[in-house]
């Protein structure tokens, strides 16, 4: 009614969805993988997918920020079982990353100005958007393809 003010009830908790993901350096090759949370379980459960994708590889490096998830004993035995190495980024240097950047481009042409019905629709335009890049444009928008790119130096 005019002149009243709304009661509009607020819970707290948004729901929220995050992706784990990893470029491959040389081919642009994607994974990725969504989860409920950035709990060890999920990082565990990204780290099996990726050595499963990866079967014939050798060692895999993953390039990682410090996320306690990342960096704790368990996940660092983990990796060590899968033979994947893990390389941290300096704090507060996500610029290094190369996911970071398909992140942030995937939010400005995915997130930025849309509205979708549930949090899992607009993690399907995410992960489609990612996905969907052609391993070129994958490696380009991650800043692979310029000749400064610190992993190729």
């Amino acid at each position: 009614m005019r002149g009243q003010q709304v009661c509009v009830p607020v819970t707290g908790r948004n729901d929220r969805r995050v992706l784990l993901g990893a470029v491959n350096v040389a081919t642009g090759h994607r994974v990725l993988r969504r989860a409920r949370s950035m709990r060890l379980g999920e990082v565990h459960a990204f780290l099996r997918e990726l050595r499963s994708r990866y079967r014939a590889a050798g060692r895999i490096w993953l390039v990682l920020d410090r996320h306690g998830s990342h960096d704790s004993p368990a996940t660092h035995k983990l990796a060590a079982a899968l033979r994947i190495e893990l390389l941290f980024l300096p704090k507060q240097w996500p610029e290094l990353n190369p996911m970071d950047h398909l992140w942030k481009e995937a939010k400005k042409n995915v997130a930025a100005n849309h509205q979708y019905a549930t949090i899992d629709e607009e993690a399907d335009a995410a992960e489609r958007w990612i996905l969907w890049l052609s391993p070129t444009d994958a490696r380009r928008k991650a800043g692979m393809m310029s000749k400064n790119f610190w992993l190729l130096t």
